[in-house]
C-alpha cells in the first residue's frame, strides 16, 4: 500500500513538472506562425501571414496592421515579435502582454511587393465583418485587387452574411478576382467569375482579364468576348469623361470672360488688365483664408463663402477707380486703351509681387469642396462641380439683373445705341464706370473659384486672358449668351482635341478655328443688333 502511494504521488508530481515546464514549449499555431515573423524569410512571412489572419485571434488584425505599416518588429536572437503602436508603446505579439522596451536588436520585418499583396488581403478579410459599412467595403475592393487565394474563405464567410447592395455586389467581383486566379477553381466557376468581371467592366477588371495566363479555351474565349466588351464600354465612358472635362473647362473660361463680354460689349473697351482682376479676386480669397486661420479657425469652411462677396467688392472698386482715371480719358481711341491697359496689367502684376511675394500662395479647399465621386466610369471632383454649378448661378444673376434692374435697362441701351441712351437723359459715363466696375468685380469673384484649382500667383490671369477674348469674339461681342454657348463650346472642343494634337497644338488649333470662323461671321455667333451696331 505505501508503495502503491509513492508511485501516485511521483507520477502526481511529474504531471505537475511537465505542465509547469514541459506545456510551454508546446505553443498553438498562432504563436508559432508569430514566431516565424522572425526568421527574416519571405516565405516564412508569407506562411505566417495566412496563419495569422485566418486564426480568429483578435491579435491578427494589430498584426498584419503594424506589418504593413512597418511597425512590427522582430528580435533575430530571441525569436520574439512585437508590434509598436503609433503611440510609442510596445506589445508581445503572440501574448498581446504590454513590453517596457523593445530589445535594440530587434528590427522591422520585411516586406517585397508579393507580401504586400498578401498583407492587403489579409488585412482586407479581416476587416470584410466590420461593423462600418464603408469599412467592409473598402476591404472587398482590397481583397479585390489583390486577389489573394488565402481570402476566399473569408470573403465566402461576409458574403453569406451580408445585406448590404454595394458592399455584396463589390464582395461577388472579389471572389470572382480569386477564383479567375485559383488553380483548382472549375471551369463553370471560371466563367462565372469571367462574367462577373465583365459587369464590372473597368480597367482594373479589364486588367485581371488580360492577365489570368493560360486557361481553358472556353475560359479563354469568354475572356476574349469580355476585354472587347470592357474596350467599348471604357471608350464610350471616356468621351464622356472628356465632355465633363470640357464642361468643366468651359465654366471656368466662362467665369473669366463673362466680365470681358459686358465691358467689351457695353464700353467697347478691349481691357488687357482683365486677367489681373482675376489675380485680384484670387489674392482676396488667399488674405480671407490667412485671417480665418490665424483668428477664427472654426469658420474655414465658411471662407469661400466670405470671399465671394470682398472679391467683388474689391475687384469692383478698383475697376471704378480705373475707369475713372484712365479709362475715361482713351474711348474711341482703342490702340491706346489696349496699350495703357497692358501696362496697367504690368503694374498691377508688380505691385501684388511687392506685397505678397512672387511665390505662389496656399489657398485651401472647404470640406465641402474636397474629394471626387464616381458616376459609372467616370470620376467627378466636388470642386469643379461646385464651380460649373457657381457660374451658372453668377450667370442666371446676370442675366436678371441685366433684364430686371434700372442699371441693367441703362447698359442695354448703351450698347445698343450710346448717342440715343444720352440724348433720352441716361448717363452714359455712369453707366460705362458702373459696368466696368461690374464686369471688374465678376472677374473677381472668378479668381475666388480659380484659386481652388489653378495655383495663387502674379501671373494667374495671364493663363485666361487670351482665351477669355477668344471666347467674347466667338460668342459674340456684348451678348452673354454667346459667351455662354463660345465658351462651353470651345472648352468642350479643346479636351477632345487634346489627346490627338497635345495641349499646345490643341490650343493653336482652336485659334485657327476661330480665326476661319471669324472671316466668315464676324460678329460671332449671336451678334448684337441696334442702330449703333448696324452702323
Amino acid at each position: 500500500m505505501p508503495t502503491n502511494l509513492s508511485a501516485r504521488l511521483s507520477t502526481f508530481v511529474l504531471s505537475l513538472f511537465l505542465i509547469a515546464f514541459a506545456l510551454p514549449a508546446f505553443a498553438g499555431p498562432f504563436e508559432d506562425a508569430v514566431a516565424k515573423f522572425a526568421n527574416d524569410d519571405y516565405s516564412d512571412t508569407e506562411e505566417a501571414i495566412g496563419v495569422v489572419a485566418s486564426s480568429g485571434n483578435k491579435l491578427a488584425f494589430p498584426i498584419i496592421s503594424a506589418l504593413q505599416d512597418g511597425r512590427l518588429m522582430a528580435d533575430p536572437d530571441s525569436k520574439k515579435v512585437y508590434v509598436t503602436g503609433a503611440d510609442g508603446k510596445s506589445i508581445d505579439a503572440a501574448t498581446g502582454e504590454p513590453v517596457a522596451n523593445v530589445p535594440d536588436s530587434a528590427s522591422a520585418v520585411r516586406l517585397n511587393n508579393r507580401l504586400r499583396r498578401s498583407v492587403d488581403a489579409a488585412l482586407g478579410s479581416l476587416t470584410l465583418q466590420s461593423p462600418d459599412v464603408g469599412t467592409r467595403l473598402q476591404a472587398a475592393q482590397s481583397v479585390f485587387k489583390s486577389h489573394e487565394e488565402t481570402a476566399l474563405e473569408a470573403v465566402d464567410g461576409a458574403l453569406a452574411k451580408e445585406t448590404n447592395k454595394s458592399v455584396k455586389a463589390a464582395l461577388g467581383e472579389a471572389r470572382a478576382a480569386i477564383l479567375l486566379f485559383k488553380a483548382d477553381a472549375t471551369e463553370v466557376e471560371k466563367l462565372e467569375a469571367v462574367a462577373t468581371l465583365k459587369a464590372r467592366g473597368d480597367q482594373e477588371a479589364m486588367a485581371l482579364l488580360t492577365g489570368m495566363g493560360d486557361q481553358p479555351a472556353s475560359v479563354t474565349k469568354a475572356a476574349a468576348s469580355a476585354i472587347g466588351s470592357i474596350q467599348s464600354s471604357l471608350a464610350v465612358w471616356s468621351t464622356v469623361q472628356n465632355a465633363w472635362y470640357g464642361l468643366s473647362l468651359g465654366s471656368v473660361l466662362l467665369l473669366a470672360a463673362i466680365g470681358l463680354a459686358i465691358t467689351f460689349g457695353v464700353m467697347g473697351v478691349i481691357n488687357m488688365a482683365h486677367g489681373e482682376m482675376v489675380m485680384i479676386g484670387a489674392y482676396t480669397t488667399f488674405v480671407v483664408q490667412e485671417v480665418i486661420r490665424t483668428r477664427y479657425p472654426v469658420l474655414f469652411d465658411y471662407s469661400l463663402l466670405i470671399a465671394v462677396p470682398l472679391a467683388f467688392l474689391v475687384a469692383g472698386g478698383i475697376g471704378v477707380l480705373i475707369e475713372r482715371s484712365i479709362i475715361r480719358f482713351l474711348y474711341g481711341r482703342p490702340l491706346e486703351t489696349l496699350l495703357a491697359t497692358w501696362g496697367l496689367s504690368l503694374v498691377l502684376q508688380q505691385a501684388v509681387r511687392t506685397m505678397f511675394g512672387p511665390t505662389n500662395r496656399e489657398v485651401g479647399n472647404p470640406s465641402w469642396m474636397s474629394g471626387a465621386f464616381e458616376l459609372g466610369q467616370i470620376t467627378i471632383t466636388y470642386n469643379r462641380l461646385w464651380i460649373l454649378c457657381f457660374t451658372l448661378a453668377v450667370f442666371v444673376i446676370l442675366l436678371a439683373m441685366l433684364r430686371y434692374t434700372a442699371l441693367g435697362l441703362e447698359m442695354r441701351a448703351v450698347t445698343q445705341n450710346r448717342r440715343m441712351a444720352a440724348s433720352m437723359g441716361i448717363a452714359t459715363s455712369r453707366v460705362d464706370a458702373l459696368t466696368f466696375g461690374l464686369g471688374s468685380g465678376i472677374a473677381g469673384i472668378a479668381g475666388v473659384a480659380l484659386s481652388q484649382i489653378d495655383n495663387v500667383s502674379p501671373n494667374l490671369g495671364q493663363s485666361y486672358i487670351i482665351d477669355s477674348f477668344m471666347v467674347v469674339v466667338f460668342g459674340g461681342v456684348g451678348n452673354l449668351w454667346g459667351t455662354l454657348v463660345g465658351a462651353f463650346t470651345l472648352g468642350i472642343a479643346n479636351k477632345f482635341l487634346e489627346p490627338v494634337a497635345g495641349a499646345v497644338l490643341g490650343k493653336i488649333a482652336i485659334l485657327v478655328l476661330i480665326i476661319l470662323f471669324i472671316q466668315k461671321r464676324p460678329r460671332g455667333l449671336f451678334a448684337l443688333k441696334g442702330r449703333a451696331v448696324e452702323a
